[in-house]
């Protein structure tokens, strides 16, 4: 079915603005990615710098574009509703998750099994060891997203209950509990006493996302308010007296982070953006019910993981393209020219993602025409036994450690030719359990 035709035939109750702001959160995302970082071929290698490194004055600019957490805000949302949704059809917890994992990791297998026999064609071909491990780590630098997104809808069950029972005391807590964490990093400078808030930090705006959802956040004309303004004086606050800096993206060797792991001062950044997205709620529904602004949404939601996942790519193929070539040139950073150069590069870079998205957005749609079945492939309504069960969290668990493997070593490892063994095995083990769960189910 053509863009056009599922953006005609939306139903009337769909909240439209929900779609539009994961749209916009994502390619918010991608294009702060395009602009800060600086991939250079000087003397036929490619190297790398970062704009936040050479011009601290744009760590402020950060508050616009680290959006992430709007993407978490409305994935609470959607996940809540397709929860919900389930229970009614009397779909089990195995079926309903293997569901909403198979939207995530679709996409993701096929990034996977290109980049990897990519960077591993590339060794073989002789091209410089360290020039490949740099660009197979630039590409599956953004898959660290998947891994924690995929616990927070494995938990959503859960998190919806405690929501139901104590509504925004959750969120409440878990800030308390992240403010912990970061007080023991900073205070014993341990970095990984602050791993924790890799999940915790991120439960917060599912949570909300919940309480936006069943209209806690919208009860009054106030409460917007209150999450922006306060949000707003938090993060002010806990920048300038507080410890934390101003950047909300991290900065190359910067000993202190606030996304890695994530504080509360991205924290309450997040809320600050939460206030906002309610506030301007009502303005931007009635434009969202022009076709053509409509038709865009939809466009941008049917590939809006391969979007994400491919979006690193056309740094280095642009960056091959027009350096070497003399194409484009490659003025200093700051400079009037890297300034005028900066809308060709983005439009440069727009471009061959439009053309990738083109390729491979189809994988994001389950195969064959699913009617009366879920995207797990589990007919609706069916129960869901404790070996699904069991299978669908062991898949859940290998997949996530598979793909953290590979954020941090990007598509190069120890094995043959650089392949990542390990991470690619474990990915696999991952998808296996999940297919296994899918036949237990129906067992």
């Amino acid at each position: 079915m053509r863009v056009r035709d599922i953006a005609a035939a939306t139903p009337a109750k769909r909240d439209r603005y929900v779609d539009f702001m994961r749209a916009f959160a994502i390619i918010m995302v991608v294009v702060g990615h395009w602009l800060a970082v600086m991939i250079t071929f000087r003397n036929g290698r490619l190297g790398g710098e970062h704009v936040l490194a050479v011009l601290p004055w744009t760590h402020w600019l950060t508050w616009l574009f680290q959006v992430m957490g709007i993407f978490f805000l409305v994935g609470g949302y959607a996940n809540a509703a397709s929860w919900n949704s389930a229970r009614r059809r009397g779909d089990g917890y195995a079926d309903w998750l293997g569901s909403r994992a198979a939207r995530l990791l679709r996409p993701t297998t096929v990034f996977i099994g290109v980049g990897v026999p990519i960077a591993a064609a590339a060794r073989l071909a002789g091209v410089d060891p360290e020039m490949v491990r740099l660009a197979a780590w630039v590409v599956a630098i953004s898959l660290w997203f998947l891994a924690v997104y995929l616990v927070v809808v494995a938990l959503t069950p859960a998190m919806v209950a405690a929501h139901r029972r104590w509504g925004l005391a959750v969120p409440a807590a878990l800030t308390v509990v992240a403010a912990g964490f970061d007080a023991l990093r900073l205070g014993t400078g341990v970095g990984y006493l602050g791993a924790a808030n890799f999940l915790v930090v991120w439960l917060v705006l599912p949570q909300l996302g919940f309480a936006w959802r069943d209209g806690t956040l919208t009860r009054t004309p106030a409460h917007p308010w209150l999450l922006f303004l306060g949000g707003s004086a938090a993060l002010v606050a806990l920048t300038t007296i507080g410890p934390y800096p101003v950047s909300m993206v991290g900065v190359p060797g910067a000993e202190v982070q606030n996304t890695s792991p994530p504080t509360v001062a991205l924290l309450a950044l997040t809320v600050a953006q939460t206030g906002l997205v309610l506030l301007l709620a009502g303005p931007l529904r009635p434009w969202l019910n022009r076709r053509r602004v409509w038709t865009a949404v939809v466009a941008v939601n049917a590939g809006i993981m391969t979007l994400f996942l491919w979006h690193m790519v056309p740094v280095l193929v642009a960056a091959l393209a027009l350096y070497p070539t003399g194409v484009m040139p490659q003025p200093e950073i700051g400079s009037a020219s890297w300034f005028a150069w900066r809308p060709v590069w983005v439009a440069a870079c727009a471009l061959l993602l439009g053309l990738l998205v083109a390729a491979f957005a189809r994988f994001e749609r389950p195969p064959g025409k699913a009617t009366t079945a879920t995207p797990s492939g589990a007919p609706a309504g069916q129960g869901t036994t404790w070996p699904a069960v069991a299978l669908v969290l062991a898949g859940t668990a290998a997949t996530c450690v598979g793909i953290i493997q590979l954020t941090v070593g990007g598509f190069q490892g120890a094995g043959p030719a650089g392949v990542p063994l390990a991470a690619v095995i474990t990915y696999l083990v991952g998808l296996t359990a999940f297919w296994a769960a899918r036949r237990a189910g129906r067992a």
